[in-house]
């Protein structure tokens, strides 16, 4: 392994990965002549801009110069996307075969995280709502109508989150830029505090809401608290966050959120699209699994302050919950969870709600059969978090830098556009595995990674395999490993001495449920229709 010096790093630690990365790839010798060039100066690539305007008063704005100057600049900093061939195989899963079906290989970074697409349940509802009802939604829900799938949705996800209401929308994308829309219209005064690690869809619902923010560090609550001291409690102010961040895997501490929001006199937005399916006893989020126990015992139910030890419960103290139905659901579509006055508001006012087609019939049912299944199937969620542990440890034991977190998500450090995509290449090339390189702008640059999901079906045998794939990259690529991290002083908790490691969220108890330990009233109930999905009557 290449023996750093410590004089490539003595600046910001948001320069340190790009440092590290560049010192490396300017010093060896490249595994093949296609491996990443030197990087010969630190000017920025957006300086360097070959478009040159000749608009005159005769000729038309060079439209086809500026999209292709833009394209450019995304190939000269190496985060330029191409998208991979994979086709994952119902009955083979976590197989997929790419362009030849002969042609397998593991997949290693879906957000499929419970591979509940591939579930027999969940294909046989598909199957039978399709023969019935057909391919399609036919319009949207104010013109074409909703039905009964429609509405058995929305009643599955409001009791999941034990909430009086849900609207489904396409994705969640448009549920979260939806919510912030439409409160930037109605309530033009309101104040935006934002987490600097929040999800595109929330960003830009922020800024079609025209909304004041402010932006506090990534879980720094005493930032927070710094800037909603600024106003009278009597302002209005939403507190918008994740539950669990999908490409660091950290996670947010709700419940003193809860306590800052109620404090100041603040809305809380949730958004749990990384967290349902995976946490809680039922598969509800975060927001479930910090009050577990009250939730197992009380099943579909909801649990009182008594059951709780007298503490509030973190789903009642949420104002609006956003999920996805096409990670741990399995299918494809977004909602919101919310009380029935905050779910008639969005029914009645959102633009990406009511101008949208809804989701097609079959999709609904596959999603509802989808939430019953996990509600009641503890063991998924204990499988892939003990399948995540197993890996998190081998990489460990080889030196491979795996960014801290207690949650499901195992981000790889690599600190380079150019050399991620190597790794990701070459894992696919020569050991059949299927990890994507993730760059700018889904992360900042100098913190490129390959992000790793094991699912339920991702054996140990298998992390076996991809722990030998994973030496091999890290050797013939020459990456840095953890030591060369810690060298540097440490960057995003990776070889840093004085990083605070939290304990994974499921506890080793938790780990120890099983399907029997859950309440029997989550088998198979009875979920009445909520009025709200239609329009409340006077």
């Amino acid at each position: 392994m290449y023996r750093l010096t410590s004089k490539i790093c003595n600046g910001t630690t948001t320069t340190c990965g790009s440092r590290l990365t560049t010192h490396i790839l300017s010093t060896r010798q490249y595994a093949s002549a296609t491996a990443a060039k030197t990087i010969t100066n630190n000017k920025n690539v957006e300086d360097q801009d070959p478009l040159v305007n000749h608009a005159t008063q005769n000729s038309s704005f060079d439209y086809e110069g500026v999209i292709e100057n833009e394209v450019l600049k995304k190939r000269q900093d190496k985060s330029y996307r191409f998208f991979n061939n994979i086709n994952r195989l119902a009955k083979e899963y976590p197989m997929a075969h790419r362009q030849s079906e002969a042609d397998k290989v593991t997949v290693w970074c879906s957000n499929d995280y419970l591979a509940l697409s591939k579930q027999p349940e969940v294909m046989d509802a598909m199957k039978r709502a399709i023969d019935k009802y057909g391919a399609g939604a036919g319009g949207t829900r104010n013109i074409a109508g909703h039905n009964i799938l429609t509405m058995k949705l929305e009643a599955e996800l409001a009791a999941l989150h034990k909430k009086e209401g849900a609207l489904v929308f396409s994705s969640c994308f448009v549920a979260n830029d939806a919510v912030f829309s439409l409160f930037g219209q109605k309530i033009k005064d309101m104040i935006i505090f934002s987490d600097e690690l929040n999800h595109a869809s929330m960003i830009i619902g922020m800024k079609h809401s025209n909304l004041k923010k402010h932006i506090f560090k990534h879980n720094n609550l005493e930032e927070l608290e710094s800037m909603l001291k600024q106003y009278p409690k009597s302002t209005p102010k939403m507190i918008a966050f994740e539950s669990v961040y999908s490409m660091a895997g950290s996670v947010a501490d709700i419940n003193k959120i809860c306590d800052l929001a109620e404090k100041y006199g603040a809305m809380t937005f949730l958004d749990e699209v990384h967290a349902v399916g995976l946490y809680g006893p039922h598969g509800a989020g975060v927001a479930e699994h910090v009050d577990f126990e009250a939730h197992r015992k009380a099943g579909i139910a909801s649990p009182s302050i008594k059951d709780n030890n007298g503490h509030k419960l973190a789903l009642d103290r949420i104002d609006i919950i956003t999920g996805t139905l096409g990670k741990s659901f399995g299918t494809v579509g977004g909602y919101v969870a919310a009380n029935k006055h905050i779910i008639d508001f969005l029914r009645s006012y959102a633009p990406g709600f009511i101008f949208t087609t809804s989701l097609p019939p079959a999709v609904m049912a596959a999603a509802s059969e989808a939430i019953r299944f996990q509600r009641g199937n503890i063991d998924l969620r204990t499988a892939q978090q003990k399948h995540t542990t197993y890996l998190k440890n081998g990489l460990q034991e080889l030196g491979v830098p795996v960014v801290p977190n207690p949650s499901h998500i195992v981000p790889i450090l690599i600190g380079n556009a150019d050399l991620a995509k190597q790794a990701s290449d070459m894992l696919m090339e020569k050991h059949k595995i299927y990890v994507q390189a993730i760059n700018f702008p889904t992360v900042a640059r100098g913190t490129e990674r390959l992000r790793v999901t094991p699912t339920p079906g991702h054996t140990d045998e298998l992390s076996d395999v991809m722990l030998d794939a994973m030496e091999d990259v890290f050797t013939e690529l020459q990456l840095p490993r953890v030591n060369d991290w810690e060298a540097q002083g440490g960057f995003l908790g990776v070889g840093d001495p004085n990083a605070v490691r939290e304990p994974n969220l499921w506890t080793e108890t938790q780990l120890k449920y099983t399907n029997a330990d859950l309440n029997p009233n989550v088998k198979s109930p009875v979920i009445q229709q909520l009025e709200v999905s239609s329009g409340i009557k006077e």
